[in-house]
């Protein structure tokens, strides 16, 4: 019996080690397979045009004739560029600004994650700027501002005021458009905030509840701790749709007045692609700017991310 029984265990053993490769640890290299087509579609789509941009960024270029290298030359001249500053200026008063989205879109959450009457149509009215096109959200803003027909012109006139031009006026300009890209900016906030509601433990809130925890204690001590991975993408999304506006800028004002709106990702386009530009070179230095300005702050976020995890563990 033992004999037969040695036999059959050789003849198992020899048949698994006669299995391919493949057979062998298909359970690991099936997930590789699923996700290759993707990481393909990355490297070439996202990777490679980084590092083809950088490279560019030390060339003078035209876009069709023969480039020739600069070296630093294009990072040199942005250190004396006026414009280069005001758009920068305006990247950063962005991503102040735009911070606003956040509270605003977990407050608007906590009003909306009450079960009353009606709720549904006050969450598809808050939810209705995310849905649409930015490039309708600047229309709507520009016609809005406009200081003979638009809402705001109306409201100075019916108090006796004479009207502002908003999206005319150098020191207004850049406020009005952060204003008008908060409004979806808000609604997206409120969608991740609304769906970390959904899974706050309701144990935490009965316990809170039963140490006398109430208003702003509970809302600080209970369930803000529970909404930090909706937080935390909040801020990310939040920090990088303001450094990289540009569909808001290109609507509303293309720059103006006089490019005081500008912002890096606007001048950027504005130096390499439109018809005052064509110099890929410099263009692409002026992108490599805001890449690392961007690379900073996000790996800054997933790096206090991994902070947390590792003192939770």
């Amino acid at each position: 019996m033992s004999v037969t029984t040695s036999i059959n265990a050789s003849a198992t053993s020899g048949t698994i080690d006669q299995r391919s490769w493949y057979a062998k640890n298909k359970l690991r290299v099936a997930p590789w397979l699923f996700l290759a087509p993707a990481m393909i579609f990355f490297i070439v789509y996202v990777v490679l045009p980084i590092f083809q941009s950088l490279w560019i960024s030390f060339y003078e270029w035209d876009g069709l004739g023969e480039a020739k290298w600069v070296g630093i030359g294009n990072y040199v001249e942005l250190i004396d560029d006026d414009r280069f500053y005001t758009s920068l200026y305006n990247n950063v008063l962005w991503l102040v600004l735009y911070m606003l989205a956040v509270p605003a879109g977990l407050f608007i959450a906590l009003f909306l994650n009450q079960t009353v009457t009606g709720m549904r149509i006050y969450k598809s009215l808050f939810f209705f700027p995310f849905v649409i096109s930015q490039v309708v959200v600047g229309l709507i803003f520009t016609w809005f501002y406009n200081p003979n027909f638009g809402i705001v012109g109306e409201i100075w006139k019916f108090f006796g005021a004479v009207p502002p031009s908003i999206l005319g006026d150098e020191n207004l300009v850049t406020y009005g458009i952060i204003f008008a890209g908060l409004w979806p900016q808000i609604a997206y906030c409120m969608i991740l905030y609304l769906t970390g509601l959904n899974n706050v433990s309701p144990d935490q809130i009965e316990a809170g509840r039963l140490d006398n925890a109430k208003g702003w204690k509970m809302l600080w001590y209970v369930v803000l701790p529970q909404l930090k991975p909706a937080t935390f993408i909040a801020i990310v999304v939040t920090v990088i749709g303001a450094l990289r506006s540009f569909d808001m800028i290109a609507i509303m004002t293309q720059g103006g007045p006089y490019g005081t709106s500008n912002v890096l990702s606007y001048y950027m386009f504005e130096t390499a692609l439109s018809e005052y530009g064509f110099r890929m070179g410099y263009g692409s230095a002026i992108a490599a700017v805001l890449f690392f300005i961007m690379l900073f702050f996000i790996s800054y976020f997933l790096w206090n991310m991994y902070q947390e995890e590792k003192v939770g563990r």
